[in-house]
């Protein structure tokens, strides 16, 4: 039951990071890339919450702080590149 259940989960992840990658690859914008790189750490995370789960540990709980506080530091650094760059446009 646990095998099927994990593959069921990896499956579905699988699916929604290659659809993610896309968007990074094809994306119009900076800020589409941007939102699209937000949505794969989430869903890093999310693989990860989710094996700690069905396998009862904690021991990727630092992985999922590191991802995590990468995910943000990466958002707060792009909207400051991005706000610099059109407040120099003006």
């Amino acid at each position: 039951m646990t095998l099927i259940l994990l593959i069921a989960i990896y499956a579905v992840f699988a699916v929604a990071a290659l659809l993610t990658l896309w968007r990074i690859i094809i994306g119009p914008s900076i800020l589409d890339r941007a939102v699209a790189s937000d949505v794969l750490l989430t869903l890093i995370m999310c693989v990860l919450g989710a094996e700690m789960a069905v396998n009862h540990h904690t021991r990727t709980l630092p992985l999922l702080l590191i991802v995590a506080a990468v995910g943000v530091f990466g958002s707060i650094s792009i909207a400051r590149f991005v706000a610099r760059r059109d407040g120099a446009n003006r």
